[in-house]
């Protein structure tokens, strides 16, 4: 924290300026019966000049407060339905150490528990925590800001018959007593501090790299992570060394409401990357880019967030062209372009064209109104307009440099704008001109100078599309070969008059070609049930129900629910099924489908 820029949360209600938290102990019970976890938090503090350490808490009981082993007074601000309360803990110049008794109650936003059935082998209870973005604080009392970064130790108590797995240092296996014990010595922010109870295994990739699963899911998920660690190899060999020991994976529920993510040690991986071909794991690619930007180098504010995921879009694509080739890669970076036009021209017809930048204003809304195309595919292709315009070779120096010298420190944009810009100065005698930071960070839309990837692989698909919808022999196409990408690409350019009543063969004879409804591959068949709902295509909508019952992925499902929701009949679907569906998802995942549904 010394050396870190502190920069003014409009998240949080804490004031790490003046004392902020710098260890954790952390000793918690998991109860399923109740579902809560009973616990104390003793932080480590060092103050500078306050009279009132500020934590921020949302939905907590707080039991008693302990300052340097004497019974204290504490205070509770006026709650706010989205930031929560301040506790507010009186300490001295001279105080080291602040403890918290509580306990977690229903409004734990970041919780999940989950019932035998919910799980993949239904046998043992489940619960996993997300706290991702301002969610640490309701089963944390906290700075929780991603500014504020602390080192942890924690014991914790679980049934005997389930393992306890935190990001930090990890069980491989269950002992007798079901008393876990984790370390993270490397400092990390709130939103990474992360926990999971459950009935997993374990299997080594390699010496610092293996695979946690449910028994029944473990063999599939090792042989599709292969390549765990040929990716951290190929990560270090661009960037430097990985610094967070080791890079296990643990596979989720599928009610995980994120692709991944990115806690420091153990990432948590959604199963529905599982597809039998290993074409999905450039999410993996992705959560382990994050072990430098985002976990190493972790954006001041929420208003930054395309600093954590920019960065990391571009280090995954790097990764993925590495280990895969460039036409691989590539494929990628095409369709993530495609996503982000439809992206930047969504937002600007709602009338929200200022969430096109790359540099938020989420004074008062929820952090993950920013979780959009833009801080990710924007923030990459920015990065990629960097590389090609001045050299690869020049970038990579820099990106180098960049992770080393912010190595566990917060980043914002203007920070990370003089820096840039002074480092191509005197490495490179480059001079990056200020417009060109004005057009990409603090303008709307896409610039047209962002980069366009060749994808010969989609030329080919392109031609073949042309020769169907001329009414020609439909098994010209030879699919037979086509990765995933191919496959959404191609789904990418139906044309939208498939939605005339004439046309229903069509889509019996696109389903019966590309086995979209019977698909195991969640990334095609979630962009397939889209068209489906778009064009009637009822066949599907079993399906349909299915994957928004049993899926959790919000990335999955909102364009589903959107779809539905523009039509009467669509609507009434959607409703149904989501009463249905409800339970099955996490606070992440509820609190924006429940807008949508309302609307």
């Amino acid at each position: 924290m010394e050396n870190t820029q502190v920069v003014h949360d409009i998240h949080s209600f804490s004031n790490p300026a003046e004392v902020y938290i710098k260890h954790l102990k952390w000793r918690a019970e998991i109860d399923f019966s109740n579902k809560l976890i009973r616990a104390e938090a003793q932080w480590e503090i060092v103050n500078h000049s306050a009279t009132t350490l500020t934590l921020d808490i949302k939905g907590l009981r707080i039991e008693g407060v302990m300052v340097d082993n004497h019974i204290s007074t504490f205070n509770l601000g006026p709650y706010d339905p989205l930031l929560g309360q301040a506790l507010d803990i009186p300490i001295q110049s001279t105080t080291k150490y602040v403890s918290i008794s509580y306990c977690t109650t229903e409004g734990a936003e970041a919780l999940q528990w989950l019932e035998a059935q919910q799980t993949a082998d239904k046998k043992h209870p489940f619960l996993f925590s997300q706290s991702q973005a301002i969610l640490a604080r309701t089963w944390l009392p906290c700075q929780d800001s991603p500014g504020v970064r602390f080192t942890y130790e924690a014991e914790v108590t679980v049934p005997k018959d389930l393992l306890a797995l935190m990001s930090a240092s990890n069980p491989k296996v269950k002992n007798d007593s079901g008393v876990y014990f984790f370390e993270m010595s490397q400092p990390i922010p709130a939103y990474l501090f992360a926990l999971s109870v459950g009935d997993f295994s374990f299997q080594a990739i390699s010496e610092r790299c293996g695979i946690y699963a449910e028994p029944s899911v473990l063999a599939s998920a090792v042989w599709e992570f292969a390549d765990l660690e040929k990716m951290v190899t190929a990560a270090e060999t661009l960037y430097g060394k990985y610094a967070w020991d080791r890079y296990d994976v643990l596979v989720m529920p599928p009610s995980f409401p994120f692709g991944g993510m990115e806690n420091p040690r153990l990432t948590f991986a959604t199963p529905t990357i599982l597809a039998g071909d290993r074409s999905l794991t450039s999410l993996i690619a992705h959560e382990l880019a994050h072990s430098w930007s985002g976990n190493l180098v972790t954006n001041a504010t929420w208003n930054d967030f395309w600093i954590n995921e920019g960065f990391t879009v571009y280090f995954e694509h790097r990764i993925m062209e590495s280990i895969y080739g460039l036409a691989y890669s590539e494929m990628l970076a095409s369709l993530a372009l495609q996503d982000l036009r439809l992206t930047i021209n969504e937002l600007t017809q709602a009338g929200t064209a200022a969430d096109t930048q790359l540099k938020l204003d989420l004074r008062g809304r929820n952090p993950d109104d920013g979780v959009t195309d833009i801080a990710y595919n924007k923030g990459y292709f920015f990065l990629r307009s960097l590389e090609e315009q001045f050299g690869r070779e020049q970038f990579d120096i820099f990106l180098k440099a960049y992770f080393e010298h912010f190595a566990f420190q917060s980043m914002s944009t203007e920070l990370f704008i003089p820096f840039i810009q002074k480092f191509y100065l005197e490495n490179f005698s480059i001079n990056l001109d200020a417009a060109f930071f004005q057009d990409w960070i603090y303008s709307t839309g896409l610039p047209d100078s962002c980069p366009e990837p060749v994808v010969d692989a989609f030329k080919e698909i392109e031609e073949g599309l042309n020769i169907w919808l001329q009414g020609k022999d439909f098994s010209r196409l030879q699919a037979s070969n086509w990765n995933t990408h191919q496959w959404l690409f191609f789904l990418n350019q139906l044309p939208t008059s498939l939605n005339s009543a004439q046309h229903s063969a069509q889509l019996s004879t696109l389903d019966a070609f590309g086995q979209f409804t019977t698909t195991g591959n969640a990334e095609i068949l979630s962009a397939w049930l889209v068209l489906a709902v778009r064009h009637g295509y009822e066949p599907a909508y079993p399906r349909l129900k299915d994957f928004l019952v049993n899926t959790g992925r919000r990335k999955f499902l909102l364009p589903i629910y959107q779809e539905l929701m523009k039509t009467a009949e669509g609507k009434i679907m959607a409703r149904q099924i989501y009463q249905e569906a409800r339970a099955n998802y996490h606070f992440v995942a509820t609190h924006t489908f429940d807008a949508i549904l309302k609307s």
